[in-house]
């Protein structure tokens, strides 16, 4: 079995499910539907958010860890007293990964639309390749 060593590989790893180590995103099961891609610009997380607001979804940065929760309050509502099936319900999740040097976390941004969180992390200057002139 040969194992694909590019910077997919190496680049994640959820602190917040220990179990998962450091391996492929593209391989380890997520805990939360999402999507992680990275193209000439940087690296992007699209977090699925449905019925939930900015203001219910907390991301934070610290050292080389991006981190994207939302707690669910207490209380919830009661079901109609008709409900059949109930598949839509808002959970509780953390994630945390660790983002390789090769990203700019101080530049990320993100913004939340139509139930889909996206996290933008451009390419750190000094890993973008350069041209240097001859003498």
């Amino acid at each position: 079995m040969s194992t694909n060593f590019n910077e997919f590989v190496i680049l994640f790893h959820n602190f917040f499910y220990p179990t998962s180590g450091y391996g492929s995103a593209a391989t380890t099961k997520q805990p939360h539907p999402l999507n992680i891609f990275y193209d000439d610009n940087g690296l992007h997380f699209e977090v699925a958010c449905t019925g939930l607001t900015k203001d219910d979804v907390k991301v934070d940065i610290e050292d080389d860890i991006l981190k994207i929760s939302y707690n669910k309050p207490e209380e919830e509502k009661e079901l109609h007293p008709g409900t059949i099936h109930r598949g839509l319900s808002k959970k509780s999740f953390s994630l945390g990964y660790k983002i390789s040097a090769k990203y700019d976390l101080s530049l990320a941004l993100a913004k939340l639309e139509n139930g889909l969180l996206e996290i933008s992390i451009p390419i750190a200057e000094k890993a973008k390749p350069k041209t240097i002139k001859i003498k």
